[in-house]
């Protein structure tokens, strides 16, 4: 096969393997601009813990990281269809970076698991005991989805229903988030007999909720690795028969 033939089929599958990296760049960029917009997801919820802002800095990284993907993408866009060998260099270094903090990742996630499930702890304790409290009306949409997560899942509480005896918003002792019941009341809190409460906690649930997010994310992390590994090769494979090809043509 000519020299000229190889660059093009070359070109072509670093094209389509490139607006791969591309598109999941732009979703990596919208999915950081959806956590700092959003407020009412459950993901928001546990992680806002005053000066502690964990969804800023996840949001910020996500975007960072978005940005950097769509940046590599340009850069082998131009690199391959002007052929242009110092900027397929820097297309090749960038992958090369970005595949090792890519691999890093998952063992920072691995090793901060379990202090970011006692923060979450921590902070649906918070939201527990500040249910209902009528001086804290901007809270209100926690309260929300606190609800919509009891309603949903059946449960009460983070290990079960006697974690809201601690909250001293309720009118009674005994009072339980309607939520805790399968009351389809507006209220706050209802009041209901103990067999018609929830039993579970919704620990095990959010805990399920973090392992199975945590498993999504690292199987993204794989999906991208695999693609800067064919991205590698195809462009160092480019960056080679373009400079066979113009040793041969000044010969």
């Amino acid at each position: 096969m000519k020299p000229r033939d190889k660059i093009l089929i070359l070109k072509y599958f670093l094209s389509i393997f490139n607006g791969i990296f591309l598109i999941l760049g732009l979703m990596l960029m919208m999915f950081g601009m959806w956590l700092l917009i959003d407020r009412n997801n459950l993901f928001t919820v546990l992680s806002f813990t005053g000066e502690n802002h964990l969804v800023a800095y996840i949001s910020y990284m996500l975007l960072g990281v978005g940005f950097i993907l769509v940046f590599i993408s340009f850069l082998g866009f131009l690199g391959s269809f002007k052929e242009i060998r110092w900027l397929l260099i820097m297309y090749l270094g960038l992958i090369v970076l970005l595949f090792g903090v890519q691999v890093a990742m998952p063992v920072l996630i691995y090793i901060r698991k379990e202090e970011v499930q006692i923060m979450w702890n921590d902070r649906i304790d918070a939201v527990i005991s500040n249910y209902g409290n009528k001086n804290l009306t901007g809270r209100e949409h926690e309260w929300d989805i606190l609800n919509a997560v009891q309603h949903t899942m059946e449960c009460c509480g983070r290990h079960n229903s006697t974690d809201w005896k601690k909250n001293e918003n309720k009118e009674h002792t005994n009072q339980v988030p309607c939520s805790c019941t399968k009351s389809n009341r507006k209220e706050w809190f209802c009041d209901a007999p103990e067999n018609e409460v929830y039993i579970k906690g919704c620990d095990e649930y959010i805990k399920m909720w973090f392992e199975n997010n945590t498993l999504v994310l690292i199987a993204i992390n794989i999906a991208l690795l695999t693609v800067e590994v064919l991205l590698f090769t195809l462009g160092a494979l480019l960056f080679r028969n373009i400079k066979k090809n113009k040793i041969s043509l000044k010969e």
